[in-house]
Protein backbone atom coordinates (compact mmCIF):
# COMPACT_ATOMS: atom_id res chain seq x y z
CA UNK A 1 0.00 0.00 0.00
CA UNK A 2 2.83 2.41 0.14
CA UNK A 3 2.98 2.51 -3.13
CA UNK A 4 -0.41 4.16 -3.17
CA UNK A 5 0.72 6.60 -0.66
CA UNK A 6 3.85 7.81 -2.39
CA UNK A 7 0.94 8.48 -5.67
CA UNK A 8 -1.10 10.17 -3.34
CA UNK A 9 2.40 12.69 -2.44
CA UNK A 10 2.99 13.31 -5.98
CA UNK A 11 -1.03 13.89 -6.96
CA UNK A 12 -1.47 16.43 -3.53
CA UNK A 13 2.21 18.20 -4.02
CA UNK A 14 3.22 18.09 -7.87
CA UNK A 15 -0.20 17.04 -9.88
CA UNK A 16 -2.91 19.34 -7.81
CA UNK A 17 -1.92 22.53 -8.52
CA UNK A 18 -1.35 22.06 -11.59
CA UNK A 19 -5.35 20.58 -12.00
CA UNK A 20 -6.41 22.64 -14.37
CA UNK A 21 -3.79 22.59 -17.46
CA UNK A 22 -3.47 18.87 -16.59
CA UNK A 23 -7.53 18.32 -17.20
CA UNK A 24 -7.12 19.76 -20.40
CA UNK A 25 -4.42 18.18 -21.39
CA UNK A 26 -6.19 14.66 -20.48
CA UNK A 27 -9.14 15.80 -22.41
CA UNK A 28 -7.03 16.33 -25.64
CA UNK A 29 -5.16 13.01 -24.81
CA UNK A 30 -8.56 11.44 -24.68
CA UNK A 31 -10.24 12.81 -28.33
CA UNK A 32 -6.65 12.11 -29.98
CA UNK A 33 -6.98 8.52 -28.26
CA UNK A 34 -10.68 8.05 -29.89
CA UNK A 35 -10.08 9.35 -33.05
CA UNK A 36 -6.72 7.45 -33.35
CA UNK A 37 -8.93 4.20 -32.01
CA UNK A 38 -11.16 5.16 -34.81
CA UNK A 39 -8.73 5.34 -37.83
CA UNK A 40 -7.31 1.88 -36.83
CA UNK A 41 -10.71 0.13 -36.46
CA UNK A 42 -10.35 -1.04 -32.62
CA UNK A 43 -13.89 -0.44 -32.43
CA UNK A 44 -15.13 -2.07 -35.62
CA UNK A 45 -12.92 -4.88 -34.18
CA UNK A 46 -14.49 -4.46 -31.04
CA UNK A 47 -18.33 -5.07 -32.59
CA UNK A 48 -16.88 -7.98 -34.29
CA UNK A 49 -15.82 -10.14 -30.65
CA UNK A 50 -19.04 -8.70 -28.47
CA UNK A 51 -18.26 -11.63 -26.11
CA UNK A 52 -14.28 -10.97 -25.87
CA UNK A 53 -14.88 -7.47 -25.39
CA UNK A 54 -17.30 -7.65 -22.64
CA UNK A 55 -15.43 -10.13 -20.95
CA UNK A 56 -12.80 -7.39 -21.01
CA UNK A 57 -14.81 -4.94 -19.88
CA UNK A 58 -16.18 -6.96 -17.45
CA UNK A 59 -12.93 -7.83 -15.65
CA UNK A 60 -11.39 -3.92 -16.02
CA UNK A 61 -14.98 -2.75 -14.16
CA UNK A 62 -14.94 -5.57 -11.74
CA UNK A 63 -10.71 -4.11 -10.60
CA UNK A 64 -11.49 -0.66 -11.15
CA UNK A 65 -14.76 0.80 -9.71
CA UNK A 66 -14.16 -0.73 -6.08
CA UNK A 67 -10.50 0.55 -6.27
CA UNK A 68 -11.57 4.36 -7.66
CA UNK A 69 -14.37 4.04 -5.00
CA UNK A 70 -12.17 3.64 -2.40
CA UNK A 71 -10.23 5.84 -3.23
CA UNK A 72 -11.68 8.72 -4.45
CA UNK A 73 -15.16 8.94 -2.45
CA UNK A 74 -13.62 9.66 0.64
CA UNK A 75 -12.77 13.12 -1.18
CA UNK A 76 -16.82 13.90 -1.84
CA UNK A 77 -17.49 12.30 1.51
CA UNK A 78 -18.50 14.76 4.42
CA UNK A 79 -19.76 14.51 8.03
CA UNK A 80 -20.14 16.65 10.81
CA UNK A 81 -20.35 15.98 14.78
CA UNK A 82 -20.55 18.19 17.67
CA UNK A 83 -19.82 17.13 20.99
CA UNK A 84 -20.61 18.93 24.09
CA UNK A 85 -17.72 21.33 25.56
CA UNK A 86 -15.59 19.26 28.87
CA UNK A 87 -15.17 22.39 30.29
CA UNK A 88 -18.65 23.26 30.84
CA UNK A 89 -19.46 19.72 31.65
CA UNK A 90 -16.41 19.88 34.10
CA UNK A 91 -17.27 23.24 35.94
CA UNK A 92 -18.81 22.36 39.67
CA UNK A 93 -21.77 23.63 40.54
CA UNK A 94 -22.29 26.33 42.79
CA UNK A 95 -23.94 24.47 45.39
CA UNK A 96 -21.17 21.85 45.67
CA UNK A 97 -18.55 24.91 46.60
CA UNK A 98 -20.17 25.98 49.72
CA UNK A 99 -19.78 23.86 53.02
CA UNK A 100 -22.91 22.87 54.90
CA UNK A 101 -23.53 24.63 58.17
CA UNK A 102 -23.88 21.78 60.93
CA UNK A 103 -26.39 22.97 63.76
CA UNK A 104 -24.66 22.98 67.28
CA UNK A 105 -26.83 22.47 70.29
CA UNK A 106 -26.94 25.63 72.90
CA UNK A 107 -25.19 25.36 76.27
CA UNK A 108 -27.87 24.45 78.86
CA UNK A 109 -25.73 26.13 81.32
CA UNK A 110 -23.15 28.80 81.18
CA UNK A 111 -19.78 27.49 81.97
CA UNK A 112 -18.69 28.19 85.53
CA UNK A 113 -14.95 30.49 85.65
CA UNK A 114 -12.98 27.29 86.60
CA UNK A 115 -14.17 25.38 83.82
CA UNK A 116 -11.04 25.70 80.90
CA UNK A 117 -12.49 27.40 77.36
CA UNK A 118 -12.84 24.95 74.75
CA UNK A 119 -11.36 26.14 70.76
CA UNK A 120 -13.30 24.95 67.94
CA UNK A 121 -10.93 24.85 64.72
CA UNK A 122 -13.14 26.68 62.17
CA UNK A 123 -13.96 24.77 58.87
CA UNK A 124 -12.56 25.98 55.90
CA UNK A 125 -14.33 24.56 52.38
CA UNK A 126 -11.29 22.99 50.01
CA UNK A 127 -10.63 24.83 46.90
CA UNK A 128 -12.27 23.77 44.47
CA UNK A 129 -10.32 21.99 40.62
CA UNK A 130 -11.13 24.75 37.88
CA UNK A 131 -10.58 23.24 34.30
CA UNK A 132 -8.47 24.77 31.99
CA UNK A 133 -6.50 24.57 28.33
CA UNK A 134 -2.75 23.95 28.54
CA UNK A 135 -1.79 23.97 24.89
CA UNK A 136 -3.25 25.29 21.59
CA UNK A 137 -2.77 25.24 18.38
CA UNK A 138 -4.45 25.84 14.99
CA UNK A 139 -4.53 23.23 11.86
CA UNK A 140 -2.96 23.31 8.72
CA UNK A 141 -2.91 21.14 5.72
CA UNK A 142 -0.15 18.91 4.81
CA UNK A 143 -0.56 21.13 1.61
CA UNK A 144 -3.12 22.30 -1.21
CA UNK A 145 -5.16 19.25 -1.58
CA UNK A 146 -4.96 18.05 2.40
CA UNK A 147 -6.54 21.38 4.14
CA UNK A 148 -7.24 21.37 7.10
CA UNK A 149 -8.69 24.27 9.57
CA UNK A 150 -9.78 24.88 13.33
CA UNK A 151 -8.04 24.75 16.78
CA UNK A 152 -6.63 21.74 18.82
CA UNK A 153 -6.53 22.07 22.57
CA UNK A 154 -5.41 20.25 25.49
CA UNK A 155 -7.73 20.41 28.14
CA UNK A 156 -7.46 19.41 31.97
CA UNK A 157 -11.08 18.87 32.80
CA UNK A 158 -10.04 17.19 36.54
CA UNK A 159 -6.71 16.48 38.18
CA UNK A 160 -4.51 14.04 36.11
CA UNK A 161 -7.54 13.84 33.59
CA UNK A 162 -6.77 15.38 30.04
CA UNK A 163 -8.95 15.56 26.78
CA UNK A 164 -7.50 16.67 22.98
CA UNK A 165 -10.32 18.86 21.74
CA UNK A 166 -10.93 19.98 18.27
CA UNK A 167 -13.33 23.47 17.84
CA UNK A 168 -14.36 24.57 14.43
CA UNK A 169 -12.49 21.96 12.58
CA UNK A 170 -12.72 20.93 9.13
CA UNK A 171 -10.02 18.56 6.89
CA UNK A 172 -10.10 16.63 3.53
CA UNK A 173 -11.50 12.99 3.80
CA UNK A 174 -9.68 10.28 3.17
CA UNK A 175 -9.08 6.71 3.97
CA UNK A 176 -8.23 4.89 7.22
CA UNK A 177 -7.75 8.70 8.83
CA UNK A 178 -6.59 8.62 12.62
CA UNK A 179 -5.64 10.68 15.27
CA UNK A 180 -2.45 11.34 16.58
CA UNK A 181 -0.72 12.95 19.35
CA UNK A 182 2.98 13.51 18.15
CA UNK A 183 6.09 14.75 19.69
CA UNK A 184 7.35 16.45 16.83
CA UNK A 185 5.56 20.12 16.29
CA UNK A 186 5.72 19.45 12.58
CA UNK A 187 3.78 15.97 12.06
CA UNK A 188 4.01 12.91 12.52
CA UNK A 189 6.89 10.82 13.99
CA UNK A 190 7.96 7.86 16.07
CA UNK A 191 6.37 8.00 19.50
CA UNK A 192 3.35 9.45 18.07
CA UNK A 193 0.51 8.54 20.19
CA UNK A 194 -2.78 7.10 18.42
CA UNK A 195 -6.02 8.41 19.93
CA UNK A 196 -8.55 6.40 17.49
CA UNK A 197 -10.14 6.95 13.88
CA UNK A 198 -11.23 10.44 13.31
CA UNK A 199 -14.47 10.76 14.39
CA UNK A 200 -15.35 13.34 11.66
CA UNK A 201 -14.66 15.93 8.60
CA UNK A 202 -16.20 18.79 10.14
CA UNK A 203 -17.49 19.92 13.99
CA UNK A 204 -16.26 19.91 17.75
CA UNK A 205 -15.31 17.57 19.35
CA UNK A 206 -12.64 15.21 21.42
CA UNK A 207 -10.88 12.95 22.12
CA UNK A 208 -9.78 11.08 26.09
CA UNK A 209 -6.04 11.10 26.41
CA UNK A 210 -5.05 7.71 28.20
CA UNK A 211 -4.53 8.24 32.17
CA UNK A 212 -1.26 9.26 33.81
CA UNK A 213 -0.40 10.81 30.26
CA UNK A 214 1.94 14.06 30.24
CA UNK A 215 1.30 16.84 28.05
CA UNK A 216 3.88 18.01 27.88
CA UNK A 217 5.70 15.40 26.27
CA UNK A 218 3.66 15.97 22.53
CA UNK A 219 4.13 18.83 20.33
CA UNK A 220 1.03 18.43 17.84
CA UNK A 221 -1.83 17.02 16.81
CA UNK A 222 -1.67 14.80 13.42
CA UNK A 223 -4.70 13.39 10.93
CA UNK A 224 -2.97 11.05 9.56
CA UNK A 225 -3.74 8.39 7.12
CA UNK A 226 -2.12 5.17 8.28
CA UNK A 227 -3.00 2.99 5.91
CA UNK A 228 -0.91 5.15 3.03
CA UNK A 229 1.33 6.29 5.83
CA UNK A 230 -0.10 10.37 4.47
CA UNK A 231 -0.38 13.12 6.75
CA UNK A 232 -3.46 15.19 5.92
CA UNK A 233 -3.42 18.38 8.92
CA UNK A 234 -1.65 19.03 11.81
CA UNK A 235 -1.91 21.52 14.37
CA UNK A 236 1.37 22.67 16.42
CA UNK A 237 0.34 22.88 20.37
CA UNK A 238 1.79 25.61 22.37
CA UNK A 239 1.02 26.21 25.85
CA UNK A 240 -1.56 28.66 26.78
Amino acid sequence: MQIFGELERLFATSLYPLRIPIGLGLIAVAVALVAMARRRGWFAAARRHPGRSAALAVVALAIGLPTAFYLASPVFIRTELIEPDPVAQAQPSATTLQPTPTARPAPSAAPSATTAATTVPATTAPTPFAPATVASGAFKGADEFHFGKGTASIVQTAAGVYTLRFEGFSVRNGPDLYVYLSPAAAGFADGALELGKLKATDGTFGYALPAGLDPTTFASAVIWCKQFAVQFAVASLGAV
